[in-house]
């Protein structure tokens, strides 16, 4: 009885997910091929639109969601498909771009992350948002890993001690260029106005966003970067190294195309232990002893991105933690302070709030 009444609570709860509509602008960001297939399937959301002018990609998007409805123009979808909530996977430089269309409309957003190119333009943003009422969501794929959650719980509880350091690592061995769903998005992601940097904003935004939530805004910020594949690279840096300072801390943060293999690892201190924190686990280390922590799956609202969405628009709540729009912006702020640093070779200090 219980398993019926459960199937039929998730029945409902689907149905009612139908009535949010959602589009897609944009096939240049990789992340996209991830995602649209499952989209495709219009659930938890209807997919009403795909707006793309580049006719090689959208014939890629057809492989995986050949029902769609498509467009060359995203303007043009906004105003015929009327969704309630567009997902971009455009170049970071157009992301205020596309709040600026879709925030007057009512239209909530969600993009890949980082939130923009720049912290101006992710203020920007905010404003935006603010002013008309919606919902900006910035995608990080670990932001749905049920490890993160665990770690966090695990050193928010005290178990450590006080987190005081720590310790990101993020990368590969730097971005594929060859085939059709690679070669556009390698073209504007080493491409220092389309991205912004390069590795630095890669995966620096990654261990921004950990040092964010672990330890909050930092008082200064240092960065350091490498060119170790010039004839690959020719436009940005392939390593950046930062490290942000805390009145009773520290953040050391590692973000490179230069990898053997692919890292999204974090060491989290405390006085008394740390913890190891990957995709598929979480290491409890205190003294020589190592164990396993209990990780348990994520609820299904918050298990994915537009089921978070959906979730947080049904329920009329703010979108929280790693994915919300104020920890995003702030992301960037250090994002550009390491710029900053780079270009003066000084650590900066973030100015007071």
């Amino acid at each position: 009885m219980r398993r019926l009444l459960a199937c039929f609570s998730l029945c409902a709860s689907l149905a009612l997910a139908q009535s949010y509509k959602i589009a897609v602008i944009g096939l240049v960001h990789s992340h996209v091929w991830g995602h649209l297939g499952r989209m495709a399937s219009n659930q938890p959301a209807e997919l009403v639109g795909i707006a793309e002018p580049n006719a090689e990609l959208v014939a890629e998007a057809k492989k995986l969601a050949p029902n769609a409805r498509y467009f060359s123009d995203y303007r043009q979808m906004l105003e015929q498909a009327k969704p309630d909530i567009v997902w971009a996977f455009v170049e970071n430089n157009r992301h205020l771009e596309i709040v600026q269309a879709c925030a007057p409309r009512k239209i909530h957003v969600m993009f890949e992350k980082p939130l923009a190119a720049s912290h101006k333009e992710a203020l920007a943003i905010e404003q935006l948002a603010r002013k008309h009422g919606i919902q900006v969501m910035t995608n990080y794929q670990m932001a749905w890993w049920p490890t993160q959650y665990a770690a966090y719980q695990l050193a928010k509880s005290g178990e450590l001690g006080k987190v005081w350091r720590l310790h990101g690592i993020v990368g590969h061995g730097g971005p594929g260029s060859t085939g059709v769903r690679n070669k556009y998005f390698f073209e504007w992601l080493t491409d220092p106005v389309k991205n912004g940097g390069g590795a630095l904003v890669d995966f620096g935004c990654y261990n921004a966003l950990w040092a964010l939530w672990y330890l909050g805004r930092p008082a200064t910020v240092y960065a350091q970067v490498n060119r170790l594949q010039p004839e690959r690279f020719p436009k940005v840096e392939d390593n950046a190294t930062l490290v942000l300072t805390y009145p009773e801390g520290v953040a050391l943060l590692e973000g490179s195309w230069d990898l053997p293999r692919s890292f999204q690892d974090l060491e989290v201190f405390g006085r008394q232990g740390s913890l190891y924190v990957t995709r598929e686990r979480v290491e409890v280390r205190k003294g020589k002893d190592a164990t396993q922590a209990q990780v348990q799956p994520l609820p299904p609202e918050r298990a994915e991105p537009i089921a978070y969405m959906v979730h947080c628009l049904r329920n009329n709540q703010p979108l929280e933690g790693m994915v919300s729009l104020p920890m995003n912006v702030q992301v960037l702020e250090i994002l550009d302070a390491a710029k900053e640093s780079i270009k003066t070779g000084r650590a900066v200090r973030l100015p007071a709030r």
